[in-house]
C-alpha cells in the first residue's frame, strides 16, 4: 500500500480508502467508479468482465469482444435493435469522481462507510439484509420482488429493465418478443384483440 492512505483507484487514480474499496483483477476501485466502461452500469463480482485494464458488464463485453456471426445470438436480446455501432461501441466520458456523501448521521454508519439505499423503498440497506440485483442493493425480504407480480426473486430468476427488477415470466410478457410463434404454451394460440 503506497504512502498517503490507500491504493489508487483503477479508474479515477485517486486514493481508495478501505471502506469504499472494491477489488477486481488485483486493482482497487471506489464503489462509485466500479462501472462498465461502455454503458456505465454498476458492477459487482457476478457481473464484471475484465479485458486488459478495462472493466465491462457481461453484456457489453460480449458485444465488444465475444464471438460474431450467424448462430452466436443470445436469446431474445438478438431480436432487439443493437446499439453497438458495428461493435465499435463508442464510449461515453465517465462522470467526474464525486466523493461519497453519507446522509446517515449515526456515528457507527459514518465510521464504517454508511449504507446503500434500496431503490424500492428508499431506506438504508445494511450488509445482513443486502441482495445485489440490477446494479443496486435491495432488501432481501419485501423489496427484492418482481415489480409486476410481487413474486420473491433470486439472483438466478431475475431480469432487469431500466433499474427495475422482474421475474423472468413477467419480463418476457412485458418486454419479450411479440407475435406468432413467440407464445408460452397452449395459451399462445388464444386470440387476442
Amino acid at each position: 500500500m503506497p504512502l498517503g492512505g490507500g491504493n489508487k483507484c483503477g479508474r479515477c487514480l485517486k486514493t481508495v480508502y478501505f471502506a469504499e474499496e472494491v477489488l477486481c483483477d488485483g486493482r482497487s476501485f471506489h464503489k462509485s467508479c466500479f462501472l462498465c466502461m461502455v454503458c456505465g452500469k454498476n458492477l459487482d463480482s457476478t457481473t464484471v468482465a475484465v479485458h486488459m485494464d478495462e472493466i465491462y458488464c457481461k453484456a457489453c463485453y460480449g458485444k465488444k469482444y465475444g464471438p460474431k456471426g450467424y448462430g452466436y445470438g443470445q436469446g431474445a436480446g438478438t431480436l432487439s435493435m443493437d446499439k453497438g455501432e458495428s461493435l465499435g461501441i463508442t464510449q461515453e466520458e465517465p462522470a467526474p469522481h464525486r466523493p461519497t456523501s453519507n446522509p446517515n448521521p449515526s456515528k457507527l454508519a459514518q465510521k464504517f462507510g454508511g449504507s446503500d439505499k434500496c431503490p424500492r423503498c428508499g431506506k438504508a440497506v445494511y450488509a445482513a439484509e443486502k441482495v445485489i440485483g440490477a446494479g443496486s442493493a435491495w432488501h432481501k425480504s419485501g423489496c427484492f420482488t418482481c415489480a409486476t407480480c410481487k413474486k420473491s426473486l433470486e439472483s438466478t430468476t431475475l431480469a432487469d429493465k431500466d433499474g427495475e427488477i422482474y421475474c423472468k415470466s413477467c419480463y418476457g410478457k412485458n418486454f419479450g418478443p411479440k407475435g406468432f410463434g413467440y407464445g408460452l404454451g397452449a395459451g399462445a394460440l388464444a386470440h387476442t384483440q
